[in-house]
C-alpha cells in the first residue's frame, strides 16, 4: 500500500490512518480479487484481475460498508509496450460515505472484458464508448455498437498505433454532389534535402 502523506496535520494524518484501516479491510474481505490498492490524494485505487472484476464490483455496489452504487465513468488507457496492453478504470462513487473508489484491471488485445450492464445501468454507453475508442470487447453487453465514430468507421482512434491522419478522408464532392470517403494520400513534391540548417548555409 501506498500512503501520500504530505502534511502533519494530526486531523489529516487521523484521515490517512482511517482510510488505510478501509483499505485493509478490504484486503481481509476479498483475499482473491485485490492485487494492490493505493491511496493516492485521498482516493483509493484498487488493482483487480479481470476475472475476478464482475464480483468485485458486485460486491463494493452491495456491502453495507462500502455501498458505491454510483458508476461514474469507464475509461482506458492504452500501453502498447505492454503484454497486457489495456488499462480499463472504473470510477465509483458512495452517496452515503461520500467516498470515491477508483477499480483498475488490465486486459491484452484478444482479451474480453465481462460487462457490468447488469449491475449499473449506466454502464451500456461508456462501455460502447471504450469499445469504439479502444476496440475493447465487453461480453455480454447487448448494444456494443459504435458511439462517436461514423458507420463502417474502421480502427480504434485512442490506440497508440492509430494513425494521427486516420485511414480515410472525408470530403464533400461538389461534382458529384454527396460526401466521399476515399483512403488518404499524401501528395508531396519531389524535394531534396541537405540535412544543413539555413543558418549554416552562409
Amino acid at each position: 500500500m501506498i500512503l501520500c502523506i504530505g502534511r502533519e496535520n494530526k486531523k489529516y494524518i487521523l484521515l490517512l490512518n482511517m482510510n488505510n484501516r478501509f483499505l485493509e479491510s478490504l484486503f481481509l474481505i476479498l483475499p482473491k480479487f485485490i492485487n494492490k490498492s493505493i491511496l493516492m490524494k485521498a482516493e483509493y485505487v484498487l488493482q483487480v484481475p479481470v476475472s475476478f472484476l464482475h464480483q468485485t464490483l458486485w460486491f463494493l455496489r452491495d456491502y453495507t460498508n462500502t455501498q458505491f452504487k454510483i458508476l461514474i465513468d469507464i475509461t482506458a488507457v492504452d500501453f502498447p509496450e505492454r503484454e497486457r496492453r489495456f488499462e480499463i478504470i472504473y470510477c465509483l462513487l458512495s452517496l452515503k460515505y461520500n467516498v470515491r473508489l477508483i477499480i483498475k484491471t488490465t486486459v491484452s488485445e484478444l482479451d474480453s472484458v465481462p460487462s457490468i450492464t447488469n449491475l449499473f445501468s449506466s454502464a451500456g454507453w461508456y462501455e460502447r464508448e471504450v469499445w469504439d475508442m479502444f476496440g475493447i470487447f465487453f461480453l455480454n453487453n447487448l448494444d456494443l455498437r459504435r458511439i462517436l465514430t461514423d458507420y463502417g468507421f474502421e480502427g480504434f482512434p485512442l490506440r497508440k498505433d492509430f494513425p494521427l491522419s486516420g485511414y480515410y478522408e472525408i470530403f464533400y464532392d461538389d461534382f458529384v454532389k454527396h460526401i466521399c470517403f476515399e483512403p488518404i494520400e499524401f501528395a508531396q513534391e519531389l524535394r531534396f534535402f541537405d540535412f544543413s540548417s539555413p543558418w549554416e548555409q552562409t
